[in-house]
Formats: structure tokens, sequence, C-alpha cells
């Protein structure tokens, strides 16, 4: 297996330990996020961490987003205490945010010998609704930005 395969693989596995830490029965693209800010070394991380947006930035934003999101139809979650959800008992399936998360991420790639973790980013990044979009909002992340970030990353960065 080659290097991004390698990448890939331990990105599919951190999102899916991030789903099931959520209770969630599939893996999608704000887990990727997360996993994409956990895995030290790569341009991803880099450019995740120098915008401030961290594996803990991240999860406080999604945290608010959710919260936000139920504000939204009118349930306060601060009103009720509700526990810490319970760690899936299957292995989350693969959701549909996540799969076009990494559809877009090979398709900014000219090839698989080209795929990069940067690629992977903006396939996360790319999404225009959902979760990932809103959380960046709510934290005052300029997605756009973070997206030309990430490409001017690629123009200089191997890895």
């Amino acid at each position: 297996m080659s290097a991004i395969d390698h990448y890939i693989n331990a990105i599919m596995e951190e999102g899916a330990a991030e789903a099931r830490e959520d209770g969630s029965a599939a893996t999608e693209a704000h887990h990727l996020l997360l996993a994409l800010a956990a895995h030290e070394g790569t341009a991803a991380y880099h450019v995740l961490t120098t915008a401030g947006f961290g594996r803990q930035a991240i999860r406080e934003a999604l945290d608010r987003e959710f919260e936000h999101s139920l504000d939204a139809v009118g349930v306060n979650l601060t009103a009720f205490g509700l526990p810490k959800p319970s760690p899936a008992p299957e292995p989350p399936k693969m959701g549909a945010s996540a799969r076009l998360a990494l559809e877009r991420g090979f398709a900014a790639s000219t090839g698989k010998k080209d795929l990069r973790p940067a690629h992977l980013l903006l396939g996360v990044l790319g999404a225009e609704i959902g979760a990932v979009p809103r959380a960046l909002a709510l934290a005052g992340v300029d997605r756009v930005d973070l997206m030309a970030r990430t490409r001017q990353t690629l123009a200089g960065e191997t890895w």
C-alpha cells in the first residue's frame, strides 16, 4: 500500500472512532474533519491549526452547531441536562456526507499518485451545506479562505 492509502485508511478509522464516540451510526464529513485535524505532520493538519481550527476548536464548533440546530427547532439543550451519548455498539457505516467529501477530495487531485492529505481536506471543506459549513460559520472561520489556503499548500508541499 502507498503512503496515501495508509493515510486514507487512518483517516477513515479515526473518523469511525469519532462517530462511535458520538454515538453515531454513520461516519460523516464532520467526523473526517476531526480525524484530519488530529493527524499531525500533514499539510491538512497545518492548514487547520494555523487557522486556529485544531481538533479541539473543531469539536467545540461542532458542539455549538449541534446546539444551534436544536435551538432552531425550539429545543434548548441546556434546559434538559442530557448525558453524553453512549458509544455506538456497531461500527459506523460510511455516511453520505463523508462519501461525498471523499469524492470531492479525489476529484481535486489529478490522479491517485498525486493525491495528498490536503485534497481530502478540500473535499471536506467543499460542502456548501451540512454540519461542517455551519460549524465553520458559527466559529467565525471563513470556509472559502480556508480552502484557498489549502490549495496554496498543494502548490508547494508534497505531503
